[in-house]
């Protein structure tokens, strides 16, 4: 063989029978073969091997097979990013003439996606308050209403919604649902009867803020209708980004204690300062959604919102003194982030969907990291310090 030709066909290294390495390989290939043309096309092949990385890829299959058992459901579908999931699942279960009901606690881009785009598709929409079950009640009920998507805990007020009572409604109306469980973690709600969980894998499941990664995690049945879906979308995760994701996960729940327990301490530090008018985090007794959180969650998360007692200026000056956070949009990753929510989560609001949405310009939302909790207690205190003394 010619060396140029043996550059391209190059020796392949086997490990042998019972050797294994204790790190999985990632496979970058886009395509893969079989021995011939019958091989194939046989139902064992076409049921479990690969072919086409846009199709199903062994390092991605296996984070889809890792995650939807951590969720507590049959399988999932792995695409791009954490809205490439929301989109996927709103539109296999969408048609023109549909209606799709959400809520105005909703992250940004879903209430963006819904209220901008769906209309070009003829799609109808309903925007709610996650807490009035009367007003969910009666427009679950309508014959066009199709899909209702919400997340638990919200973003960016980490508002606790009443999951068994919205999902029985919707069971009720014959209304599919999909939960935006980014915020809960891949630990949280599966006791209850949601249709598809969707994540962002960008956040708690990676930690390390570094990569993108979306998933559409339900039973079978649902799973089977979605990939056709996923394959045609083009939405495809790459294989060294689903690795990383795999790699994250492997201390996802030591990193989603330490979370909680810091966020924890950080908001109790909050609720107690005079310049603080409240602090929205479930984990605090004191928090509204407490008790439902409480039964709801193992564990409370990273991302605590507060209204400090300041107009916008100040407001950003406090943001702009900080030094450990970070200020950006992201959550769940091992330092500390912070962002002014009227500027990146609340630009689509009008005046009045701002009252309702709880946001002022004194809002501030934070996603507590894995630092020590006295040093980012001192941060804040520095801020407070150099802004209003």
């Amino acid at each position: 063989m010619k060396k140029e030709t043996r550059a391209t066909h190059q020796p392949r290294v086997k490990l042998p029978p019972g050797n294994e390495s204790l790190v999985d390989p990632v496979y970058r290939s886009v395509k893969f073969t079989f021995p011939d043309i019958d091989a194939a096309r046989t139902p064992q092949a076409r049921r479990e091997g690969f072919d086409y990385t846009r199709d199903s890829n062994p390092t991605t299959r296996q984070l889809e097979l890792l995650s939807s058992e951590l969720q507590g459901r049959d399988d999932g579908v792995c695409v791009s990013t954490g809205m490439a999931a929301v989109w996927l699942s709103a539109l296999a279960n969408l048609s023109a003439g549909d209606r799709v009901v959400f809520f105005v606690e909703s992250y940004r881009p879903i209430r963006v996606m819904i209220r901008q785009h769906f209309p070009q598709f003829g799609i109808n929409y309903s925007m709610l308050s996650v807490h009035d079950l009367d007003a969910l009640a009666e427009v679950l009920a309508a014959k066009d209403t199709k899909l209702l998507i919400f997340e638990a805990p919200t973003n960016p007020m980490v508002q606790v919604p009443d999951i068994g009572a919205i999902v029985g409604l919707a069971r009720q109306h014959g209304v599919t649902t999909v939960l935006d469980n980014t915020f809960g973690g891949l630990h949280n709600h599966g006791q209850f009867e949601i249709d598809y969980y969707v994540h962002s894998l960008t956040k708690y499941a990676s930690g390390h803020g570094d990569v993108m990664g979306g998933i559409v995690i339900a039973d079978d049945d649902r799973i089977s209708q979605l990939k056709p879906w996923a394959i045609n979308m083009g939405a495809t995760l790459d294989p060294g980004a689903a690795y990383l994701i795999l790699r994250g996960l492997k201390t996802y729940y030591l990193r989603y204690r330490r979370h909680s327990d810091t966020a924890l301490t950080v908001a109790q530090f909050l609720d107690a300062h005079a310049r603080v008018e409240r602090v929205h985090y479930p984990g605090l007794t004191n928090d509204p959604g407490h008790g439902l959180a409480a039964k709801q969650m193992d564990g409370f998360g990273a991302v605590l919102s507060f209204d400090l007692k300041a107009d916008k200026q100040e407001t950003w000056r406090f943001i702009d003194a900080l030094e450990l956070f970070a200020t950006t949009a992201s959550i769940g990753s091992t330092e500390s982030l912070v962002a002014p929510v009227s500027l990146y989560f609340a630009q689509d609001f009008s005046p009045e969907e701002l009252v309702k949405a709880g946001i002022s310009e004194g809002t501030v939302r934070l996603s507590v990291g894995l630092e020590h909790p006295d040093d980012l207690i001192s941060d804040l205190e520095q801020a407070f310090s150099k802004v209003f003394d």
